[in-house]
């Protein structure tokens, strides 16, 4: 039963940190290689994709999608979609697709003038089951060792999650110790009690020596 318990919670925690990391934002400092726009034809995966852009089709099956190519400083390379996150979720509010897609562009570079950036994105890459992280901003930086800054939004709904937690738990503790407990213990006294007069009662029926 404990190890029950145990693989219980610990499957609850790994699919909550799984959601904090793939919906908070992130902060890459990459150097933009290209931009591109490609139709998408969405399957299995396309939850992992965020909705046409604000006054578009939502309804099509597939649609043109912005990409933005990016090389980090340690020569690994990353691709982002970049799409509209509109009024749903993730809610970053984010309506400016084509804005950013020129941002993008306008910040290409090369290998000997490279000029790097820093991209906030949320979301995970995954090239087995074709997923890429959405752009979210991007910002000129001074260079490949440029800091990320303070991620303060991260901090504090996290701040804001653990404290709810922990008043659900206080409150949840004080209820079982007030209300659940005493009920289970006078459930058992009231089981043992009977227990004992049942076997009193066999032992009425048991040859006397």
């Amino acid at each position: 039963m404990a190890i029950v318990k145990w693989v219980f919670w610990i499957t609850v925690w790994v699919l909550i940190g799984a959601f904090f990391h793939y919906t908070l934002p992130q902060v890459d400092i990459v150097r933009v290689t290209d931009t591109y726009e490609k139709r998408i034809d969405f399957g299995e995966n396309s939850i992992f994709w965020a909705q046409a852009d604000i006054g578009t089709d939502g309804a099509a099956v597939n649609r043109d999608v912005f990409f933005i190519q990016t090389r980090r400083a340690k020569g690994d390379v990353m691709v982002y979609r970049n799409e509209d996150t509109g009024w749903g979720w993730p809610p970053y509010f984010k309506f400016d697709t084509s804005n950013l897609q020129a941002e993008a562009a306008d910040a290409k570079s090369t290998t000997g003038a490279p000029t790097y950036v820093a991209l906030k994105h949320y979301g995970w890459r995954n090239e087995f089951l074709t997923i890429f992280p959405n752009a979210i901003s991007i910002r000129a930086v001074e260079g490949p060792d440029a800091s990320k800054g303070i991620p303060w939004l991260n901090i504090i709904i996290l701040t804001l999650f653990f404290a709810i937690v922990y008043a659900i738990w206080v409150r949840w503790r004080r209820f079982r110790m007030a209300r659940i407990d005493p009920t289970l213990e006078a459930i058992e006294d009231d089981f043992a009690e009977k227990s004992g007069r049942f076997s009193r009662w066999l032992g009425t029926w048991r040859k006397k020596p």
